[in-house]
């Protein structure tokens, strides 16, 4: 690798004046050649270099300046946790964090960045519960068949669209997102906060499984296919494999798992009422979580398949839109989070045929009585949009925020897409990949805000409307939109 035997004109250079033939660069050389892989190359080079004695820093890059604190006035604040505005208080962000939130007339601190906010709301970041950042964006047929690189660059434009919609944070519901959210964390892309389940967990014709039929039969423990290979799915089929499943997504970085007790809309071999795993199946994954101390968000429509999940000592139940009172009642008595969605009609699911578009008017017909379940027994329920296979639909993510005005005030969505979300974040523990405070606008908060060109809580219909309504988007500590007129 580090070899010179010429000047360029011809010329040999003698080796005793050359640095490539010194003993201390030919070892360096061996070392690399021989670990030439990606990370074998990083610590072979890390190694070498100490080897020689050389500052590693000399190689690093120079780090920008800190960026200026940046200090808000003239708003009114939406207190996630009250419901309410609060008027009269001054807010100080620094690095990514909120510093201080005072009210009077306080100096604002030397060399700050100073925002007037023109007497409009501020308010947290929203947050999207059940999100989807590889498939929200991209028809089926191009995700299925598509270039990965395409995929990727495809993901990435979508998720700089989430963010410019309000949406600070998601929690991704199955896919192969762990190196893009590295990729945004990195701020090589622009986007949301990620929480990470990795692949869904799914059995042999379950929701999930999009294998084509040519890939049957299933060996376990090869994944042939290239819907687990993608690492979109793992498809399981007892105890085991759930465990070995469940524990390589938590490996590579899941702060909690998801996994698919039964039938969904987007995968027409699997109706809803199916049930597709076992008590003993389920239990296997939320032992695996248990030891990780996170949890595991079960997707399940039918009432014996949320049931089973409960029983299984599942904390978090994703859809459970065809449930019933007893159901309702279990998951009251458990205390089980439930994360659903408003889909109301066709325009939220975009066109479907056949047995898609079956599953789909069951989820329309039981999304009323669901809200009015979950509100009767009082069960911790969280926002998720649930987006999928198309641009149009996942631009829709504010106009499925409104739909929840049939069941609740516009102060309680606010505070369930912000405060309550947050809370769901938090039960991942330690596993949690943003330890702090979200979904809060208060000292010690992670800066993540909005500054909302009009009152939320009076026109809800203002966050259906990003592009104009939303004059400031910050997430982390760093303004990604600012079209407010100084």
């Amino acid at each position: 690798m580090y070899s010179c035997n010429s000047l360029g004109d011809g010329s040999r250079i003698s080796r005793a004046v050359c640095l490539c033939h010194q003993p201390e660069m030919l070892a360096a050389t061996r070392r690399i050649g021989t670990e030439l892989t990606r990370r074998g190359f990083v610590a072979g080079m890390a190694a070498s270099l100490a080897m020689l004695g050389l500052p590693a820093r000399s190689f690093a890059q120079v780090a920008p300046p800190p960026a200026r604190p940046i200090w808000f006035s003239n708003f009114r604040l939406f207190d996630s946790r009250a419901g309410r505005l609060r008027d009269g208080l001054c807010l100080l962000v620094d690095g990514n964090l909120i510093k201080a939130v005072t009210s009077g007339n306080p100096t604002p601190p030397d060399g700050a960045q100073q925002i007037d906010c023109g007497g409009r709301v501020l308010m947290p970041g929203l947050i999207d519960a059940h999100w989807h950042t590889f498939f929200a964006g991209l028809p089926i047929q191009s995700l299925l068949a598509g270039d990965v690189g395409y995929i990727h660059l495809a993901a990435a434009a979508e998720s700089e669209r989430t963010l410019m919609r309000g949406f600070t944070t998601v929690r991704d519901l199955g896919g192969p997102v762990f190196a893009f959210k590295q990729a945004v964390d990195e701020g090589l892309v622009v986007g949301p906060r990620i929480y990470p389940c990795g692949a869904m967990i799914t059995a042999s014709g379950g929701h999930g499984d999009l294998r084509s039929l040519s890939d049957l039969p299933r060996q376990p423990g090869n994944p042939n296919n290239f819907v687990e290979r993608s690492g979109a799915a793992a498809i399981v089929d007892s105890p085991d494999e759930i465990r070995l499943r469940a524990r390589e997504q938590l490996m590579q970085g899941a702060s909690q798992l998801k996994v698919v007790g039964g039938g969904g809309v987007s995968s027409p071999r699997s109706p809803l009422d199916l049930t597709t795993l076992s008590e003993a199946e389920v239990r296997s994954a939320v032992d695996v979580a248990n030891d990780w101390n996170t949890y595991v968000a079960v997707h399940a429509y039918a009432p014996k398949t949320v049931q089973r999940a409960v029983n299984a000592g599942v904390r978090c139940i994703e859809h459970a839109h065809l449930m019933d009172e007893p159901t309702a009642a279990l998951m009251a008595d458990k205390g089980v989070w439930l994360s659903i969605q408003p889909f109301l009609s066709e325009e939220d699911t975009g066109r479907l045929a056949g047995p898609s578009w079956v599953a789909a008017l069951q989820v329309f017909g039981g999304t009323d009585n669901a809200y009015q379940l979950a509100r009767k027994h009082k069960l911790k329920t969280a926002f998720g949009s649930d987006m999928l296979f198309n641009r149009d639909l996942a631009a829709r993510q504010g106009v499925m925020l409104n739909h929840l005005s049939r069941w609740y005030s516009n102060a309680e969505i606010l505070t369930m897409a912000t405060a309550t979300n947050a809370d769901l974040m938090a039960m991942s523990g330690p596993r949690n990949p943003y330890p702090g405070k979200l979904g809060v606008l208060e000292t010690g908060a992670l800066a993540d805000l909005l500054l909302v060109d009009g009152n939320p809580l009076d026109d809800l219909s203002l966050l259906a409307k990003p592009e104009s309504s939303l004059l400031i988007v910050m997430k982390d500590g760093k303004i990604h939109k600012n079209t407010l007129k100084t």
